[in-house]
């Protein structure tokens, strides 16, 4: 798979920019423009008279801008000052790309000069480029045209490149400026696309600026955390049949609706955008499974997992419809974030009206996720092409023993058992608010859920990550069991212990939790999920802990991303390393990351309200605020916290607490 730490990206979903911070594409690994799930461009390279700008500047105003800056060696060139300057404005919407590209000329004289943009592109697929297969696809020949260039796949996708002014020949211009001047040349690059076979990936009617939501901290990190984190979150939104809002998990791979994904990362932000959530809720129920097939892995009430607009073949075997539900988590955290939407203040009419699918994802924990009828859920890849693992961490190698052997299927995931307990729950209190029958009956299945988990998953001291396919707990301290805290199938000395194991150094690294203990056989500190640090994963435990009052290791580790936030300029990436701070002063990039990331951008949010307690229930008429008595900060206020119709801002100042209604 092809790099992506060191790219800079600029992004308004579905479109994205990335590149090296030349600002050029080279068509080389994952460099270049994407949307909807293709390639657009993987060559835009600017040269002056031959030669390539010297990149001096980069700077990143806004998540869909991105200012490159570079001088011009060889050019007027008068003692050691750099006098001709190429400046280039990067600017993506929902629709395209505009980059404007502008000579500067410092010097005392006229400069003459030639400026070429080369393009090229293959139309790859991302699954194509992330496999190194598109490394293979033949460049695609343009058609030239009075004003630009267009690429047609055959197949019904279109890119069209347009320039101001019109270029000579070759897409070079001849440019004179005179002293004290600038001329600048504009592309702009659009496409058409074919109909989708399953999922339209669309860029958001509106695209919000979260402008009325703002933090103070007496650590301005903090601040600027939060404030990057909005932007991204703002560019990383799409849209779903009907207009409904969601959050694309990741680019340039992942821009698509995710069941998982999409739902922790807008539950996570639902305290300052609720409708975002309501979005992703009703976008996913509309693609509810309805059938059994196991090459899709559809069942009847199950969520799925990803959504495109064709199959995406990511090599090695690895082949995933357009409509894909090998996740065994999603449908259960689509019930626990409608409940968590409803006790913000979800309309009780948009409620009611996903009470049937509620329905749905309940008879699926009963009737499809325990195959084999033990009492637990697990899984297994039945269609031989799909993911082996169906948890959040879905590499093959992530379910492991102490010595590294992997754990044999079907899997029966800790926090899964715990996201169910928590479905189950919140499930009957909606179901009993509205009227119907069952609260009951599944109020006694999570009852049974909780003493089996107690009797089975215990090992050293802790909950094991899984029981295996002979049903033997998977011994090995994991970040898993994070996951529990907070769902309710823990007892309060169960918490504790829990607690105690996530504040060991074998686990914290100072910038996060680690997906695998360090005294595991097989820890590495670059391994996607044995031993790496993945910020939405540290943030669900940070909620769990702050809630279960285990304050003092969840400000450790609160402390230790926004240590994290600062090392990687406040845009956290979907992972990095987990060497940890006694080893090394900011975090080891995992060089596959995809930075921005849903989750990892949505954490910032996700700490600052589990730091200041906030607890609503609109439907009975409270809203409960306990401040962690352990914070790292003196001083938090946050502005446009949503509670029902309320926007509220609320403040700790040296442990004194104030709310403002500043509802307009």
């Amino acid at each position: 798979m092809p790099d992506l730490h060191d790219l800079v990206t600029t992004l308004a979903a579905p479109w994205v920019v990335l590149s090296p911070r030349s600002g050029q594409l080279t068509g080389t690994g994952a460099e270049g423009v994407y949307a909807r799930d293709r390639r657009i461009l993987s060559r835009l390279e600017v040269t002056v008279d031959g030669r390539p700008p010297t990149p001096v500047l980069v700077d990143e105003p806004a998540a869909g801008t991105t200012r490159y800056g570079a001088v011009l060696d060889g050019l007027n060139v008068v003692g050691h000052d750099p006098t001709v300057t190429l400046r280039r404005t990067r600017r993506v919407d929902g629709e395209g790309m505009t980059e404007r590209i502008t000579l500067v000329n410092h010097s005392h004289d006229t400069v003459d000069c030639e400026l070429m943009i080369a393009l090229g592109t293959d139309l790859a697929g991302t699954a194509a480029v992330r496999s190194g297969a598109a490394a293979d696809l033949p460049v695609v020949e343009p058609v030239t045209d009075a004003d630009g260039l267009q690429w047609d796949d055959g197949r019904g996708l279109r890119v069209r490149a347009t320039f101001t002014p019109a270029p000579s020949l070759n897409q070079s211009w001849r440019l004179k400026v005179e002293p004290g001047q600038e001329t600048t040349v504009t592309l702009r690059l659009t496409a058409s696309f074919p109909a989708a076979d399953a999922f339209a990936i669309e860029p958001p009617t509106t695209r919000p600026s979260y402008d009325d939501v703002e933090l103070e901290c007496d650590d301005r990190r903090v601040e600027r955390w939060v404030r990057r984190s909005l932007a991204d979150l703002a560019g990383l939104q799409l849209s779903a049949d009907g207009g409904e809002r969601y959050l694309g998990a990741g680019p340039p791979w992942y821009l698509t609706l995710f069941g998982r994904d999409s739902l922790i990362s807008s539950g996570m932000v639902l305290p300052v955008d609720p409708q975002l959530a309501a979005g992703t809720l009703r976008a996913l129920a509309a693609y509810q499974g309805s059938r059994v097939d196991p090459s899709s892995a559809e069942q009847p009430g199950k969520i799925p997992h990803e959504l495109r607009s064709e199959v995406a073949d990511h090599g090695g075997g690895l082949v995933l419809p357009a409509a894909y539900y090998g996740t065994h988590d999603a449908t259960q955290l689509w019930i626990t974030t409608l409940h968590k939407a409803w006790r913000w203040g979800m309309p009780a009419d948009e409620v009611r009206v996903l009470l049937p699918n509620l329905q749905g994802a309940l008879a699926w924990m009963r009737d499809f996720a325990d195959p084999d009828g033990d009492g637990f859920l697990e899984y297994i890849d039945e269609s031989g092409h799909g993911l082996a693992n169906q948890g959040w961490k879905d590499s093959r190698d992530s379910v492991q023993w102490p010595d590294g052997t992997l754990a044999d299927a079907p899997i029966a995931l800790c926090e899964v058992q715990g996201y169910a307990y928590a479905a189950a729950v919140a499930g009957a209190e909606l179901l009993e608010a509205f009227g119907l029958d069952g609260g009951e009956t599944w109020r006694g299945w999570a009852a049974q859920l909780k003493e089996r988990f107690r009797e089975s998953f215990w090992i050293d001291g802790y909950p094991a990550i899984a029981l295996d396919g002979a049903k033997r707990p998977v011994a090995g301290a994991a970040s898993n069991m994070g996951h529990l805290l907070g769902t309710g199938i823990l007892d309060g000395a169960e918490e504790a212990a829990v607690a105690k194991v996530l504040a060991d150094p074998d686990l914290d690294s100072g910038f996060g939790l680690r997906t695998l203990s360090k005294a595991m056989t097989r820890f590495n500190p670059l391994g996607y999920h044995t031993g790496s640090v993945w910020p939405h994963d540290t943030a669900m435990a940070v909620q769990g802990l702050y809630a279960s009052g285990h304050a003092a290791a969840a400000t450790s580790y609160a402390r230790g991303l926004v240590d994290a936030a600062e090392a990687f300029e406040y845009r956290l990436p979907e992972l990095y390393g987990g060497e940890g701070s006694e080893q090394e002063t900011k975090p080891t990039p995992y060089p596959l990351s995809c930075r921005p990331q849903a989750w990892a951008a949505a954490s910032a949010i996700a700490v600052v309200i589990a730091a200041l307690g906030i607890e609503p229930n609109v439907p009975a008429g409270t809203l409960d605020i306990t401040p962690a008595a352990d914070l790292p900060w003196q001083r938090l206020r946050l502005d446009g916290v949503r509670v029902g119709e309320r926007r509220l801002s609320i403040e700790l100042r040296d442990g004194v607490l104030s709310v403002e209604d500043l509802t307009r």
